[in-house]
């Protein structure tokens, strides 16, 4: 029986003063007009089924589902709502009652929850097939034979728009302990599940330009998912366990800092504590670890990292995308900023509308591929109009679906950057040696 909302803290449940600050932030509801795709109407939802007053079925499901789980609207919230705690426990709600129950998505949800994301080896094996296949043209040959029939519409669809697979991952790019003279620091890396696989030079640049700010940094092999894709999507007692493979990877009590350099994991990895706070061997632990676990240009700031100047010749146009769950889920805005200001030659403009959500959102772009890209499609057009030549993008989701979006536009020219990649690239501009 499914009973997450029922069993929550009444005052959490409560804590919506259906004021509509919310309205105006949430991209569902500007795109429909209706109150249910609000978060004021979600949570008048969650909230009858808190009381017994409403039975879960399919489409509460749907409704739960078609949430993009941006997070803008605690950002616009005077009352503090703590929105993902809600939504987290009404999608576990509707996974227990089995309410959206098919073969075909019980399948799915099997294969990417349990199988490729519950194992980093699994992961990276995976990873590099896939690696194979793409260096050999495979993918476009079984398109064109009509061999991924088999796939639901969705993901053919992604299928045909899939991220290269890195020919080196994170482990094989950066030692297990990369030393800082002088020693300011000891940080510990987080190198995550697809920017491993995909961007794994971001999780390198993240590591050298710790380096060259005093941080000497551990990065632990075979390092697993952060559970932030289980919790998101109502398994959260696969995202408990995985939360404690994560703080047993890590020597928390050497370590300053936990570094994330993904703003959706970020977001997850700083909630370790109410995660696990009925674990009586861990929940001293998911403290501790929540206090450590800093994103990678919150932690840049807080320590004063400053770069040397004239590093840049060119003058070159960029802008910024506020990656939902850096600006809204942790609340990290000015930082990333701040560090790209410091890039000497940048001309930075402003990003019409930067906090809105572009689409990705996890894996939404497979189960509201419409939305989706319609969110895309105007994300990747206020990018175009700024005339800039980079965009910086600290989420790989993000990156992937902004990537993808120019593409359809006829932009290729337009380049996607992490923000620390930029400031890695500033760095061995100055000092080739950085590069290891």
């Amino acid at each position: 029986m499914a009973g997450h909302l029922k069993q929550m803290d009444y005052s959490v449940v409560q804590q919506c003063m259906h004021c509509g600050m919310c309205l105006p932030t949430c991209p569902t509801y500007v795109a429909t007009g209706r109150e249910r795709h609000s978060p004021r109407g979600r949570i008048a939802l969650m909230r009858s089924v808190a009381d017994g007053e409403l039975e879960i079925k399919k489409a509460f499901g749907e409704e739960m589902y078609f949430c993009l789980g941006c997070l803008a609207c605690t950002t616009a919230c005077p009352a503090g709502v703590d929105y993902p705690r809600l939504f987290e426990a009404a999608r576990a709600d509707v996974e227990d009652s089995r309410v959206m129950d098919t073969p075909e998505r019980r399948f799915w949800r099997w294969l990417s929850l349990r199988v490729i994301f519950r194992a980093p080896a699994r992961l990276k094996m995976i990873g590099r097939l896939l690696g194979m296949v793409q260096k050999f043209g495979l993918d476009s040959i079984a398109r064109k034979l009509r061999l991924t029939w088999f796939l639901p519409p969705s993901l053919r669809r992604l299928e045909a728009r899939a991220p290269r697979v890195a020919s080196a991952f994170s482990d094989e790019l950066i030692p297990d302990f990369l030393a800082s003279n002088p020693e300011h620091y000891r940080v510990g890396l987080l190198t995550g599940c697809i920017q491993d696989i995909c961007y794994p030079d971001i999780n390198r640049d993240t590591a050298e330009v710790l380096a060259a700010a005093g941080c000497s940094v551990l990065t632990p092999r075979q390092q697993g998912c952060c559970g932030s894709l289980h919790a998101h999507n109502g398994d959260l007692n696969t995202a408990r366990e995985l939360a404690r493979k994560q703080i047993d990877s890590f020597d928390l009590e050497h370590c300053d800092a936990i570094i994330t350099n993904a703003a959706g994991c970020g977001s997850h990895l700083k909630h370790y504590g109410p995660l696990l706070a009925e674990d009586p061997e861990y929940a001293a632990k998911a403290l501790q670890w929540d206090a450590k676990a800093k994103d990678i240009h919150e932690w840049l700031v807080e320590i004063g990292f400053q770069l040397e100047q004239d590093t840049i010749p060119n003058s070159i146009k960029g802008t910024y995308h506020e990656a939902c769950h850096l600006c809204h889920g942790q609340k990290i805005s000015a930082q990333p900023r701040s560090l790209l200001h410091q890039l000497n030659g940048m001309d930075w403009v402003e990003l019409p509308n930067p906090t809105l959500c572009c689409g990705s959102a996890g894996i939404y772009s497979i189960t509201q591929p419409e939305q989706a890209t319609e969110l895309q499609v105007q994300k990747c057009r206020a990018i175009v109009e700024t005339g800039a030549t980079v965009v910086a993008v600290a989420n790989p989701g993000c990156h992937l679906q902004i990537t993808q979006g120019l593409a359809d536009q006829g932009r290729d020219d337009i380049q996607v950057k992490h923000p620390i990649s930029l400031l890695a690239e500033s760095l061995r501009k100055k000092s080739p040696q950085v590069h290891h």
